[in-house]
């Protein structure tokens, strides 16, 4: 009796010993944005890691390295899978080249008109569970997704409307956005965001599905785009924070489960700072007079996502996983009444 009671004080201490010292490990990672050094939603994103490591007591530290630092914008998953890079913070559409299953749950066009929508779907209606199932075989987790909501559009040309898109030369991630744009009329290429402001002032491109109205104006993109279309009517992108499997694993549950809250008060604190800025900088741009900002009638923005909802279809043909998410994501929208 007495070596029994001995034998189980000793697998309590050691148990609590394990215990202790996984409390006390500390795990530092580095992790790729797609957005440069200059942009307001890296900088964003570097209080995103200094928040981790507030939650965390120290114990997990995120070092956060700008678009192109070790690899491209879209090698950044086999970075993650290879060891290169312990995670991202990106736009999941870099990765249609894949499997389309990528492009329809990055950017369903059409189907989200707030932020909160697509959060929603995202923990409750499915959009985890499928974003893990896209992401594991290829040696990722998800984490979470934020986004940096409905984004503006830039352009050189005033557009009042869906015909003035035909022709129209313009930057789109590739997937989804480049294949509803096309349908559209217009001639979508894929450019990373670094790339876009050269290519709009030099004439390469007219316009640009880039991101929302405050930073387009902080970046100097209406300088020589100066016809922004705002309130956007085409795109608000799933920004996906995820990292390597194995690495994600290897946490303790308690970490894993402050790393998620982390991400998702990230999304909401990101898409509130930016939706004020927005306001901000489209007041200030129109008190200065060198643009001129357009917003689509209710009937041309109805007739974008006819168009684009008329390219999911096509999108969910191409792959079983791409199916799948078709069928999860309009069966949310329907049940929700978002599917109008």
């Amino acid at each position: 009796m007495l070596k029994s009671i001995t034998k189980l004080a000793l697998a309590a201490v050691a148990a609590g010993a394990l215990t202790a010292a996984a409390s006390a490990q500390e795990f530092k990672f580095r992790f790729q944005s797609a957005d440069t050094a200059g942009n307001p939603n890296f900088t964003l994103q570097q209080g995103w890691t200094e928040k981790v490591k507030e939650k965390t007591g120290g114990r997990v530290e995120i070092e956060l390295l700008p678009v192109q630092s070790i690899v491209a914008h879209n090698e950044t998953q086999d970075a993650i899978a290879a060891g290169i890079l312990d995670g991202h913070v990106t736009d999941t559409s870099y990765f249609a080249g894949k499997d389309p299953a990528f492009s329809l749950i990055a950017n369903p066009v059409g189907a989200w008109s707030s932020p909160d929508q697509m959060f929603q779907f995202m923990a409750k209606g499915g959009g985890k569970e499928l974003m893990n199932e896209l992401l594991e075989p290829y040696g990722l987790h998800f984490i979470g997704a934020t986004t940096p909501g409905l984004e503006a559009f830039v352009s050189k040309k005033q557009l009042n409307g869906v015909d003035d898109l035909k022709g129209l030369k313009m930057r789109a991630p590739e997937g989804l956005v480049q294949q509803v744009f096309a349908a559209a009329g217009a001639a979508p290429v894929n450019l990373p965001g670094s790339e876009v402001f050269t290519a709009l002032d030099k004439g390469v491109i007219d316009a640009a599905d880039y991101t929302v109205f405050s930073v387009n104006q902080a970046q100097g993109m209406h300088d020589v785009a100066p016809n922004p279309v705002y309130p956007g009517f085409h795109s608000m992108p799933v920004v996906e924070v995820s990292m390597n499997k194995a690495k994600w694993d290897a946490l303790p549950a308690d970490l894993q489960a402050l790393i998620e809250e982390s991400v998702a008060e990230f999304a909401v604190s990101q898409v509130a700072a930016l939706a004020e800025r927005d306001l901000e900088a489209v007041a200030a741009a129109k008190a200065g007079g060198k643009i001129t900002v357009t917003d689509w009638s209710a009937e041309e923005r109805a007739k974008f996502r006819t168009i684009a909802r008329g390219e999911w279809e096509k999108v969910a043909a191409r792959s079983e996983n791409a199916q799948k998410v078709y069928d999860v994501l309009t069966g949310y929208l329907k049940e929700n009444g978002l599917m109008q």
